[in-house]
This record gives C-alpha cells, sequence and structure tokens, in this order.
C-alpha cells in the first residue's frame, strides 16, 4: 500500500491511497458491506456511485460464511464480485457492542456467537489469520472500543490492552504473508476514550511500534460531537503526517466535513445504508424523511441537481410510495441515492482542499445542511 498526500488546506489533506486492488482517493467515504455485501446493491451499483473502496467484518466473516469458504473461493473480492480496495475491521467494535457475550482476558477476547451461541475466541494472531483468509487489502488489528462513559482507570486499562494486542498484531502480521497475491497493509487503531493524555500515549505508542495507517477509535460512541473533534484533534496532531488516517464509525455529514478539516482521510457509517431503509434521504439541503406526507403528490425529485439514478428518474412521491407500500425497490432506490450524496460529500471536499477554499466550502455545505423535514 501507498499513500500520497497531493494537497493541503489547513490541516485538512487531499492524497490517495494505492493498494494492488486499484487506488481510492482521499478523503474517501467507505459503504459499510459488513458481510460481504452493501445491503440491496450489486458491485457495479457501488461503482455507479462512485464508491472507490468498501468495508467488510472479519469477525461477521469468520461467524459466516467462514475462512474456509471464502479461502475455497480465492477471498472475499472474488467471493462477493468486487474488484477495488477492501478494508476489514477487525471485530473489536463487536466487543463493545455485544458486551453480553464476551469475556476479555490479556490473551484475547472469548465470545459466543449471536447466531448459534457457539462459543469462540478471537486473538490478535488468529484475527490477523482471519483477515488474511478474507484477503482485505487493509486490515485493522483486534481492539478494545471502551463504551462511554467510563472512568479514567478503566480507559487506561482498556488502551494497555488495545497497545499490547496492537503488537501482538503487529508481529503476526510480519510473520505471515497473504493467500491470494496481492499485498496487505496492517493499520493501528488509536483509543483512549475522551482522555486527551491516554489518547497522546495511545497514538504516540502506535506510532512506535509502525503500521502502514492509523486509525482513530472509541469515538461516536455517545460522547459530545464536541469532545469527539477534540480527540479527532489530538490524534492527528501525533499521527504521521505521511500515513491515511482514518475515523472509524464516523459519521453524520457534519461530522465527516468537521473530521477532514481536523486532518482525517477515512471514513466509513452505516448512516447513510441504514437510514435509507428507514425513508431517511440525505441531500445538499438536510434530511428528507419520505414518510412525511407532504411528499404524498411532489413529483419533483428529492433533488435535482443530485446527479443519481434515484433522482433522475423517480419523484418524491413515487419513493414516498414504494415506502408505504413495503416495496423492496423503495430500500435499493434510497440506499443508491444516500451513498451517491456521501460519494459527492467527499468528492466535493477533496475539489476545494485542491483549490485551497475548503473553509469556505465547508461553511457553505454546513449551512445548507442545518435544514430537516424529519
Amino acid at each position: 500500500m501507498q499513500f500520497s498526500l497531493s494537497t493541503t488546506d489547513g490541516n485538512a489533506r487531499a492524497g490517495a491511497v494505492t493498494t494492488d486492488h486499484g487506488t481510492f482517493q482521499t478523503p474517501a467515504f467507505m459503504p459499510v458491506g459488513t458481510l460481504g455485501t452493501v445491503k440491496t446493491l450489486r458491485s457495479s451499483e457501488l461503482k455507479e456511485i462512485g464508491a472507490q473502496i468498501i468495508l467488510g467484518n472479519a469477525y461477521h466473516l469468520y461467524l459466516r460464511p467462514g475462512t474456509d469458504t471464502l479461502h475455497n473461493a480465492g477471498g472475499l473480492h472474488k467471493f462477493m464480485d468486487w474488484d477495488g480496495p477492501i478494508l476489514t475491521d477487525s471485530g473489536g467494535y463487536q466487543i463493545f457492542s455485544l458486551t453480553d457475550l464476551r469475556k476479555l482476558t490479556p490473551k484475547g477476547v472469548k465470545f459466543q456467537s449471536h447466531l448459534d451461541g457457539s462459543s469462540h475466541f478471537f486473538t490478535p494472531e488468529n484475527v490477523v489469520d482471519i483477515e488474511r483468509f478474507i484477503g482485505s487489502d487493509i486490515m485493522m488489528v483486534l481492539d478494545e472500543c471502551p463504551p462511554f462513559p467510563c472512568d479514567a482507570d478503566y480507559a487506561e486499562r482498556s488502551n494497555q490492552l488495545t497497545l499490547d494486542w496492537a503488537k501482538r498484531c503487529r508481529m503476526q502480521f510480519s510473520s505471515t504473508t497473504g493467500h491470494y497475491g496481492h499485498s496487505q497493509a496492517l493499520f493501528g487503531i488509536v483509543q483512549g476514550s475522551v482522555f486527551p493524555d491516554i489518547r497522546k500515549r495511545s497514538a504516540g505508542a502506535l506510532c512506535e511500534i509502525g503500521f502502514e495507517g492509523y486509525a482513530i477509535g472509541g469515538l461516536a460512541v455517545g460522547e459530545p460531537a464536541e469532545k469527539m473533534y477534540e480527540m479527532v484533534s489530538i490524534c492527528t496532531d501525533i499521527l504521521p503526517k505521511d500515513a491515511p488516517r482514518y475515523l472509524m464509525g464516523v459519521g453524520t455529514p457534519e461530522n465527516i466535513l468537521e473530521a477532514i478539516e481536523r486532518g482525517v482521510d477515512m471514513f466509513d457509517c452505516v448512516l447513510p445504508t441504514r437510514n435509507a431503509r428507514n425513508g431517511m434521504f440525505f441531500t445538499r439541503f438536510g434530511t428528507v424523511n419520505i414518510l412525511n406526507a407532504r411528499h404524498k403528490d411532489d413529483l419533483n425529485p428529492l433533488d435535482e441537481a443530485c446527479g443519481c439514478y434515484t433522482c433522475r428518474h423517480h419523484s418524491r412521491a413515487y419513493l414516498r410510495h414504494l415506502f408505504q407500500s413495503k416495496e423492496i425497490l423503495g430500500l435499493q432506490l434510497a440506499t443508491v441515492h444516500n451513498l451517491h450524496y456521501y460519494q459527492w460529500l467527499v468528492r466535493g471536499a477533496r475539489v476545494a482542499i485542491s483549490g485551497s477554499t475548503f473553509v469556505s466550502w465547508k461553511k457553505e455545505q454546513l449551512a445548507d445542511l442545518a435544514t430537516s423535514d424529519s
């Protein structure tokens, strides 16, 4: 993997990450394809809406379809017919979200499958092995995401565990090779909840270990937005300028713009796809709840300037009809639109950074996003 930084505008950065499966431009938004599919969309549709990299999840893919199936298929790229870059999360967030089904130890995490209750044990080493079998271009280390709120003692212990696991992941990665003839990269994950000193120590220690890229984890889990932005700034001040920076699980359009201004390069979030399936559309002028009665006879598109398939071919009234009738097509059209919008947003950020106009462009976007009919 190679990262090239082409332009900066303040702390905002425009660049590119090159992998054996292609190059993606940064800032980048990665649609979430947890189980090897971005819900409701074919791989060709992802390309049409401008997605350059997608995200999968090692925890879920390990449980189903399993590493044997993925290995027999030649890896996740071939299994799902996606020829672009893939990043896989390691399962650290599931350690956070499935607290009733797991037990943490220094060696790793024991958990019960949310599918059938069967017992499994994740270690830093076997998580790297799982991601090798998946064949993702970018692999994440195993980490623990502490809950919010938590006290400083818990955050300190959690961060030390994450750092110990990161060292072991790095060692396992360095002592193994991939299965499918393409190179893979490993990213470390900064933790520390909302405690500045712990975040600083976490970022510094990961830099000493050395990774191809660095993620900022443990945010967007309930903390105030301003606290999240503070933690992002602390991390990006320390993380290397010549490596990509990835803010995990974030977020709203506003969150993304604020984080780009603070030097973040990569994002993922379920919001555009999950909200789409509930009739919530993201547009340049705020969110639209298509189930509102005001759209019943509105034959205008969601956004005449959008350019996505949904806006070119269908009216608000038709989209509302699909959701009212519980037609599956509504979920697909909504997902196409929302992901197209998110790609439009990061593409616009790249253009503004390249033209040294990011701050004024961001201000305009935030003013437009302030409206909503939800």
